[in-house]
């Protein structure tokens, strides 16, 4: 197995500092444990490393005392908890330690995000700093392969995703398998524990419906009537599954002007493996009629690691009018918009006209396989 420095330990490394809190999240299997032993590794101070899945450390933090903290961590200047999700109370716990420790520094990871923020959310206001793992990243699988192997990888990647495990995994079929395994074991299961969800074939069948939309607009209205669900109980789910790293939900942008979309969403999986996992389709690109969605959700979800990893402060949309003109990828930044329309093969794409007529400060831009890598590695512009 080949490890890869993850471009958010750099990040976490300068963040580190006396009386906060780190917390990575991500979905299952993105890598979260490894990250940590990864920062462990160069840590210069003395450490105690906890699990939150071990009944050991829930009896271990149960009695919440300063006293009772103090003498367990003792000359311990860093304290980890991986999967602190599985810890009652853990946002308290470690809000009475990070209180009343001088000069401890805390990281920890936890799975699903409604869990981790929702528990450690409100008694950390001011004392956490919060960050995401996702699958590996173009720019962090640079670091393996060359550009003559890049684009040959690429079209696998577009059909396999980049779970770290699956990058690594040579035979195809082995591959299919264990994205296969990684939904019905990890992701679903996060899913139905939660509010004791039982229905794992309506969350499967709702992802099916949205991944052979991937790219379109999505009526909520009609994924219920598809479903035999009610418009409340759809929104629910995708909330859900936005929570565990699977979806990632995409608005139109609009400047109130009449001709304009913004009533419906577009949906992405933050993973093209995931995706087409769920549809049961692994075929290679040859043999493929949605290559154009393929190649917009992957861009897509390379563009949200790259603006996460970094720390953009930036607003996300599509935008589209009524008669049909539209841009795939729309920036709202540093005062400005930055349009960008995915292609998959490089062809003369004009502006369209109500975009450059309304908005002529605007910038926009073609994102091919020729020039996609610029776009994810260089300074964002």
């Amino acid at each position: 197995m080949i490890y890869l420095n993850r471009i958010l330990k750099s990040i976490i490394q300068k963040k580190i500092q006396a009386n906060k809190v780190i917390i990575i999240t991500g979905a299952r299997r993105v890598g979260k444990t490894i990250l940590l032993q990864q920062l462990i590794k160069e840590f210069k101070e003395p450490y105690l490393l906890l699990n939150g899945e071990d009944f050991t450390t829930l009896d271990l933090l149960a009695h919440r005392s300063i006293v009772y903290y103090k003498n367990i961590l003792q000359t311990k200047k860093i304290l980890i908890i991986d999967e602190a999700q599985k810890i009652p109370d853990i946002g308290k716990i470690l809000k009475l330690i990070v209180d009343n420790i001088e000069g401890i520094k805390i990281v920890v990871t936890g799975s699903s995000a409604f869990d981790i923020y929702n528990i450690t959310g409100e008694p950390l206001t001011g004392r956490k700093y919060s960050y995401s793992l996702f699958p590996f990243s173009e720019n962090e699988l640079s670091q393996i392969e060359d550009q003559i192997h890049q684009k040959e990888n690429l079209k696998l990647r577009l059909i396999y995703g980049n779970y770290p495990e699956s990058t690594q995994i040579n035979n195809l079929d082995d591959k299919s398998e264990y994205l296969k395994e990684i939904i019905n074991s990890y992701l679903l299961k996060d899913i139905l524990l939660f509010e004791n969800i039982k229905n794992s074939r309506k969350i499967l069948n709702l992802l099916r419906l949205i991944a052979y939309q991937t790219g379109n607009e999505v009526s909520l209205q009609e994924l219920g009537i598809q479903l035999s669900m009610s418009k409340n109980t759809v929104e629910k789910y995708l909330d859900l599954l936005t929570k565990v790293y699977i979806l990632y939900c995409l608005q139109g942008f609009s400047k109130n002007l009449r001709k304009e979309v913004t009533k419906s969403t577009k949906w992405y999986f933050y993973d093209n493996g995931i995706r087409n996992a769920i549809i049961a389709n692994f075929n290679l690109l040859e043999q493929r009629n949605d290559i154009g969605q393929l190649w917009e959700n992957y861009i897509i979800s390379e563009r949200i690691k790259y603006q996460h990893y970094n720390r953009m402060i930036v607003n996300n949309y599509f935008w589209r009018t009524y008669d049909q003109q539209e841009i795939d990828w729309v920036e709202e930044r540093e005062g400005k918009l930055y349009g960008y329309e995915m292609k998959w093969k490089t062809t003369k794409t004009k502006i369209p006209a109500a975009w450059e007529k309304n908005y002529s400060n605007a910038s926009y831009q073609l994102i091919t396989p020729d020039n996609f890598y610029n776009w994810l590695n260089k300074k964002a512009k």
